[in-house]
């Protein structure tokens, strides 16, 4: 699919987060990295925390161009249209944690990968929900009533979590339901306990950014690209930064349980970063930087998915000293050409830099994976 110079900026907003997603996930080994390349260890905000926020902004973005063509086809067309992408792409998610499928024992022998330990929630399984319930929304509701319920996700899960529990990451009721629906063995274990950033409850305030980017690609698509629909997003922006700053007072800006305040403050950013792309693209002659991201953003999920399976193979295989290839690699080249987190960041940018390369020719080859 190509883009037409309209939406030049959507494509180059999705490529961005695309971009920046892959630096942050895959920060090299042997240094501590820059804090801003980390995600807060709690309550707080980093750079780093807004990538998942914009890359749902994204989706949202899209819909607004794709969900038209839904109005000329039949109900079950467009039922069955949602409900196979969304189970698509939360079936990638799932493989993707249990992937490769096997792995060493104790004893050096290559054995299956237990399935009753795979992680069931994640990145691409929240993609999927979020954008299949928003998918719904929009096509069976009036835009009052898509906000009003946006509404209700953002106020009805803050009742939750204050009614069940506190905001820690032991006390919290995200967790407890977690628990109950599919138990500790299918959490992410990367934090200090089971606990899963991508778990159920937090799914419902997360689809709000895919609907404030719905209504921001609406506004793109309905009144185009002039000063009035920039100044708009702009103004909205801001003013949801200012919501969020007030609402952290009673509800902590957090994206590992995405309470609402960090809901409305990430898709204020992202309203801010879009208003003024729109502006630079459409307003101004600096338009020739664009291409390097448009190429992340014509394959954002293959390009994803590539940088994924890259760290996965190089987690998997080790050395005949028991060092993955990860560690090892970074050690003997990119620790001893930038010694620290200078050299940790040079990995991963490398990292990204050859999925540039394999999306730059899938772009050339006019070959583009839709879900």
């Amino acid at each position: 699919m190509t883009t037409t110079p309209r939406f030049t900026a959507l494509d180059v907003f999705r490529g961005m987060t695309v971009c920046f997603m892959i630096i942050v996930n895959n920060q090299g080994a042997g240094a501590i990295p820059f804090a801003p390349l980390e995600h807060a260890e709690w309550h707080g905000f980093t750079p780093t925390d807004l990538v998942f926020p914009s890359f749902l902004f994204a989706v949202g973005n899209a819909m607004a161009f794709t969900m038209p063509k839904f109005q000329g086809m039949a109900e079950t067309a467009v039922i069955s249209k949602i409900m196979k992408r969304t189970f698509l792409i939360f079936l990638i998610g799932y493989l993707l944690y249990w992937f490769p499928f096997v792995k060493l024992n104790e004893a050096g022998e290559w054995i299956v990968k237990p399935i009753n330990n795979s992680r069931i929630f994640g990145v691409l399984q929240r993609i999927a929900l979020c954008y299949g319930i928003a998918a719904f929304m929009i096509h069976y509701l009036s835009n009052r009533m898509v906000v009003a319920l946006s509404a209700f996700f953002l106020l009805g899960y803050w009742l939750i979590m204050y009614l069940g529990g506190d905001y820690s990451i032991a006390g919290n009721f995200q967790l407890q339901v977690d628990k109950m629906l599919i138990g500790e063995n299918h959490l992410y274990k990367g934090d200090k306990i089971p606990f899963d950033p991508e778990g159920f409850l937090s799914t419902f305030p997360a689809i709000v950014n895919v609907i404030i980017g719905y209504f921001a690609g609406k506004l793109l698509r309905d009144k185009g690209k002039d000063y009035e629909s920039i100044t708009k997003i702009m103004i909205a922006g801001a003013a949801l930064i200012a919501i969020a700053y007030c609402w952290n007072y009673l509800l902590p800006i957090n994206k590992k349980i995405w309470t609402g305040s960090f809901t409305l403050y990430t898709c204020g950013i992202d309203l801010l970063i879009i208003g003024s792309l729109v502006f630079v693209l459409e307003k101004t002659i600096y338009k020739n930087w664009t291409h390097f991201f448009q190429v992340f953003g014509k394959n954002p999920l293959f390009i994803y998915l590539l940088s994924d399976f890259i760290a996965i193979f190089l987690y998997l295989f080790k050395t005949e000293a028991g060092k993955t290839y990860f560690v090892k690699v970074n050690e003997l080249f990119f620790q001893k050409i930038i010694p620290g987190a200078w050299g940790a960041l040079l990995y991963s940018i490398t990292l990204m830099l050859i999925c540039w390369i394999v999306g730059y020719w899938m772009d050339k080859k006019k070959i583009y994976v839709r879900v």
